[in-house]
């Protein structure tokens, strides 16, 4: 006689596990069979007319069940298939409450192409000009309605080239920018089958080439010795120069605003270089105190004696105690420069002499001007500054505002006290050790337990997690280590262990700190020698699409479930992803599901598996890889 399916379970299980388990777990699986019998006999026996929105699934409760259903990525609103429990892929299938998978986001309009939401043209033109406030940040509100599509990519497009040759060679199809190849006609660009063939430097900032002209600061900043390893550039162009210091193992953050030249920013990322759009205007940039060993300008337009000297001061924020600030073109070397830049010797000689007043009364040190190079540097502390501050006739010191909180924030006319010190030879903050040792050793912020509650047995711990991690992440993505990917963003940095751990690869990493963490942790992601932003994920991140090749978003959406629609954060990475890139959501498995239902609404291709920690730990991850992806999945 045959023996009954249930005791069939309970008979086999009784082989492999103690009594009280086994019986435990055949319940369950005879549970979760019964569901998925029931949802079969109810897909068959209804019809399935329309595809209205699913409604979103909370945690399930004990005892509950839902048939284990993953939509066929062959066709979204087709029949719904089983996966085999035993296949990899599915070991997570997707848990449905019996309504129809939603319909895939539809493409946008063609003119949607290099779409920023907030830099669009379109929306800067309801702001100023004074003070470059329409260049700055202006994110879509509510009665803008932002669309809800994928941004298409232009004709012709295709896979950027591999580092490090994309460094000096892009498709043109890729940034089709015309006005900024006739702006740059005369600057060795030239136009070959299609490519863009670039030569860093030339006509406006480098008359002789980038490599001359760093390689002539290089004698008036120490760029050779591991001092300085992250760089602000502003006004970066394409960002030849922060290309450059690669060279010397040098990390450059490359800023510009979307300006009549459109795509110089989208054209530095294309080359496989840190940039984001940015302005100096009237809100800080975001980034905290204490972040840059060198900021550099190069013919950059900024007004640096106007505003009673606000950006100059923007810039001591940002600089490190004993930073470096790197001013070329005008006024410096005016004497020579005068009639090039058709401006009157009197004029040029003025503004000099104001910026150097200006920089005395920071209390910086000049510490050469050699051709069209002037260096200053910042001191290491602030107690010279603050005893001789009435003779200098300094700004005042700030005292209402947190020196790291830079978003949204507006500049102030004040210096930006720097942490208390006791010794005039002590660096205020602490030391930072040269680089690359600076990538694993205590941050000062750290040292100085200036985060209640971090300590530098938890840094330690977790730089060890998150190399541990990485190496599981290389099980899923083979062309990890193969250069295949060079633009990586982490949307929850923390410390910055995950791009600490990735530094074995060909990448850089944007570290964002969202404003929402519980601990301002950036600065110590910049203390490590990496760089960073702050960012709110509700709103749309200050980049053209198609500019990563990796994001990894480690807890997101579960920060976020509850301040904004979570669908929007997939669509923004979705704009900013390249075609066939990648993306590693982490996250609680419940969170996961959510998500994993949305992504499909995208086309990409993802798979739900295990964390490094195995099967019965709670933390799951969402693997995309949009690289398996056939090009009518992201057409």
């Amino acid at each position: 006689m045959a023996m009954p399916r249930s005791n069939t379970l309970l008979a086999f299980s009784s082989l492999l596990l103690p009594s009280p388990t086994r019986r435990t777990l055949a319940l369950v699986f005879l549970g979760a069979a019964l569901c998925v019998v029931s949802y079969l006999l109810g897909i068959y026996s209804n019809s399935r007319p329309s595809l209205p929105p699913q409604p979103s699934l909370g945690p399930r409760r004990p005892g509950e069940c839902h048939p284990l259903l993953l939509p066929s990525p062959s066709s979204s609103d087709g029949p719904l298939r089983f996966l085999p429990l035993h296949s990899a892929a599915a070991a997570f299938p997707l848990i449905s409450d019996g309504q129809p998978s939603p319909p895939p986001l539809p493409l946008c309009a063609a003119n949607f192409t290099h779409y920023c939401p907030c830099q669009d043209p379109d929306r800067e033109r309801r702001f100023t000009t004074r003070d470059l406030v329409h260049r700055e940040r202006h994110c879509p509100g509510p009665g803008d309605r932002p669309p809800r599509c994928r941004i298409p990519r232009p004709p012709g497009y295709r896979a950027p080239l591999p580092w490090p040759a994309s460094r000096d060679r892009a498709w043109f199809a890729n940034v089709p920018s015309t006005r900024l190849s006739v702006a740059k006609k005369d600057q060795n660009w030239v136009k070959v089958d299609g490519d863009w063939l670039i030569f860093p430097g030339g006509g406006t900032s480098f008359i002789n080439g980038v490599k001359f002209y760093v390689a002539e600061m290089s004698k008036q900043v120490p760029l050779r010795n591991g001092e300085i390893r992250t760089v602000l550039d502003i006004g970066c162009g394409v960002a030849s120069f922060g290309g450059h210091l690669l060279d010397y193992d040098i990390l450059t953050m490359s800023v510009a605003p979307r300006d009549v030249h459109e795509a110089q920013v989208q054209f530095a990322l294309e080359r496989g270089l840190p940039a984001m759009l940015g302005v100096l205007s009237i809100h800080r940039l975001p980034y905290p105190a204490r972040s840059f060993d060198m900021a550099h300008c190069a013919r950059c337009l900024v007004p640096w004696a106007g505003h009673d000297g606000l950006y100059m001061l923007e810039i001591d924020r940002v600089l490190r105690p004993g930073g470096y600030w790197v001013l070329s073109g005008p006024p410096i070397n005016w004497k020579n420069m005068y009639k090039r830049w058709s401006r009157t010797r009197e004029d040029l000689e003025a503004e000099q002499r104001a910026i150097e007043d200006l920089a005395k009364r920071l209390c910086w040190k000049k510490v050469s001007e050699k051709s069209s190079i002037a260096v200053w540097r910042k001191p290491t502390n602030h107690l010279y500054c603050k005893k001789k501050s009435k003779v200098l006739k300094s700004p005042p010191f700030c005292s209402r505002s947190d020196p790291d909180f830079a978003w949204y924030e507006k500049m102030e006319l004040c210096i930006s006290p720097l942490p208390s010190s006791e010794v005039i030879e002590h660096t205020a903050g602490g030391n930072l050790v040269s680089w690359p040792k600076r990538l694993n050793a205590a941050p000062p912020r750290i040292a100085a337990k200036s985060i209640e509650g971090v300590t530098i047995e938890i840094f330690n711990d977790e730089s060890k997690l998150w190399s541990k991690r990485v190496l599981h992440y290389e099980a899923y993505l083979s062309y990890l280590p193969k250069g295949r990917y060079r633009n990586v963003m982490d949307m929850n940095a923390g410390f910055g262990g995950f791009a600490a751990a990735m530094s074995k690869y060909p990448v850089w990493v944007m570290n964002v700190v969202p404003v929402d963490s519980l601990n301002n942790t950036l600065g110590i992601v910049y203390e490590r020698g990496l760089i960073g932003t702050y960012m709110d994920w509700c709103e749309a991140f200050s980049t053209y699409p198609r500019t990563y090749d990796l994001i990894h978003a480690n807890g997101i959406f579960s920060m976020y479930m509850d301040k904004c629609d979570i669908l929007v954060i997939l669509i923004e990475m979705d704009r900013i992803l390249r075609p066939e890139g990648a993306a590693i959501i982490r996250d609680h498995v419940d969170t996961i599901v959510k998500v994993k239902q949305l992504a499909d609404r995208l086309r990409w291709q993802s798979r739900v598996v295990h964390s490094e920690n195995g099967p019965f730990h709670p933390e799951k991850l969402l693997i995309v890889d949009n690289s398996i992806a056939s090009e009518s999945n992201h057409a």
